[in-house]
């Protein structure tokens, strides 16, 4: 069967995340309904990563395999056709014809994510449920030397949520970078993978220090005490985008 491979982008705010569920709708299933109304077809569409509600992309990758070799701009453009007309938040970017071989999550080498917050006294309009409102200036420089002491291979008890399913809660961390653009802040984070709430833990942890209630010292003894309650607040999913997956 031809297998291939898309890259989605979505705004999170409207779905129960990225895998199926029956408590409401998913990026998976409104994916996978689309196919069915191309194809005929009921197909599971298996993306790179798994997204939280609320969690947005910007270069989600999936692989599903159909029955027709269809030409990739063809398969593209008529599953946006179905998600538009269903009123889905969710837009196939890329689509190309894979081997059999590639899998979209055990073949990924890196997985890139953004975390954005405004740092501003007025409340958000157009950026709503897009980035983490705080109202208090946030020191960028004292958040991104702290969040360098996760920098590396570590056991991230303190930063993974405890309904995490991943076997063990070691992993490298390859990037963390905080940046700052008039009131934006970026925090960008890249490992091979991540565990859940790894990254919204990482933002509500360095938030601390950018108030300067927290110092890097703080972050790097809660990192030492493998506790979750040694964690700070998870932030909120507005400010987390799936962006880019390395193969």
């Amino acid at each position: 069967m031809p297998r291939f491979r898309v890259t989605i982008e979505y705004d999170g705010s409207a779905y129960v995340g990225w895998q199926r569920q029956d408590n409401g709708a998913s990026v998976q299933s409104a994916v996978e309904k689309a196919v069915f109304r191309l194809t005929g077809e009921t197909v599971p569409v298996r993306g790179a990563g798994r997204t939280d509600s609320g969690v947005h992309a910007w270069g989600q990758v999936a692989h599903l395999d159909l029955t027709r070799a269809w030409k990739p701009e063809t398969l593209r453009n008529a599953l946006n056709a179905y998600l538009g007309q269903a009123g889905d938040r969710v837009s196939i970017i890329d689509a190309a014809a894979v081997g059999p071989e590639f899998d979209a999550r055990f073949s990924a080498l890196r997985r890139h994510y953004l975390y954005r917050i405004l740092s501003r006294p007025a409340p958000l309009a157009l950026e709503a449920k897009r980035a983490w409102w705080v109202s208090k200036t946030l020191d960028h420089q004292a958040m991104h030397a702290a969040a360098q002491m996760l920098i590396g291979r570590h056991d991230f008890t303190t930063f993974r949520s405890t309904h995490c399913q991943a076997n063990s809660p070691v992993r490298t961390l390859d990037r963390l970078d905080v940046t700052r653009s008039g009131d934006l802040i970026e925090i960008r984070a890249t490992a091979q993978s991540f565990l859940h709430n790894q990254i919204r833990s990482f933002a509500g942890t360095l938030k601390l220090v950018g108030e300067g209630r927290w110092t890097p010292a703080d972050v790097r003894a809660a990192l030492e005490a493998r506790d979750r309650k040694a964690c700070g607040p998870v932030a909120p999913p507005d400010g987390l985008y799936f962006m880019q997956v390395d193969y």
